[in-house]
């Protein structure tokens, strides 16, 4: 490939992250915003901000839960993807991974492996993410991921507020996961088929639920565990509308 094509390509690349770029300091300056405030609560404030959280949580994975077009899918899905992640202890690595920067930061909080993979996966998990950083690898139009940075930066005020420190760290997942998914935009244009990305949609709203769940403290679910469910549900959509089912 010559050298000018060769350049052309990578300034394209450079530019497709913009998106991504701009939400990662939008967590971040949230996340500062949240901790500012946060150290100035009460327990009791604290705890309330995390249970309106919880339920604001249940209301969004709910929503994007009742995308579902094929029920057995989703459910074949969350099953075999939960069982995937069990056998790779999922859980267990991105809590050791939050642990590992808890220990780096020389941090304090209780709550820095909640936040982060509690943070982690709010940003990462759902229709925007995806659609989003797809439409930006493919045609460099970031407005999806914008509005996107916008929800984010607030979310991770509240956040921040209550669970800490390790909120912020989020970013980094972001930067990587999204970041992915924009250079990758055109080999991952078949997501956005309306059949494959219903279900991923209402895959990614029952772990959505579940975090509602954890914050709220009803149980506690290894939520990461069932990510896999995310790349089964694909899998099975396409061999499905393959069979012509």
């Amino acid at each position: 490939m010559p050298d000018c094509q060769i350049a052309q390509l990578q300034g394209v690349a450079g530019a497709s992250v913009r998106g991504t770029i701009v939400n990662v300091i939008a967590v971040l300056v949230g996340s500062g915003i949240g901790l500012a405030v946060g150290d100035r609560l009460p327990e009791r404030l604290q705890r309330i901000i995390t249970t309106g959280l919880g339920l604001s949580v249940l209301l969004i994975g709910g929503q994007m839960a009742l995308k579902v077009e094929n029920m057995l899918v989703v459910i074949a899905s969350m099953v075999l993807g939960g069982v995937i992640g069990e056998l790779l202890g999922i859980e267990a690595g991105l809590e050791r991974a939050g642990e590992w920067l808890k220990t780096r930061t020389r941090s304090g909080s209780g709550t820095f492996v909640t936040g982060y993979v509690t943070a982690s996966l709010v940003f990462c998990v759902g229709p925007m993410t995806i659609v989003g950083s797809i439409q930006e690898g493919m045609s460099g139009n970031p407005d999806i991921i914008y509005t996107k940075s916008m929800l984010d930066g607030a979310a991770s005020v509240a956040f921040a507020s209550s669970l800490g420190v390790g909120v912020s760290f989020a970013a980094i997942t972001v930067l990587i996961l999204q970041g992915a998914l924009t250079l990758l935009g055109r080999q991952l244009a078949f997501l956005l088929r309306p059949e494959i990305l219903n279900e991923l949609t209402a895959t990614g709203g029952l772990l959505i639920l579940a975090i509602g769940l954890l914050l709220l403290d009803v149980k506690r679910l290894r939520v990461a565990n069932l990510l896999p469910a995310l790349a089964v549900a694909v899998l099975l959509t396409a061999v499905r509308l393959s069979l012509g089912w």
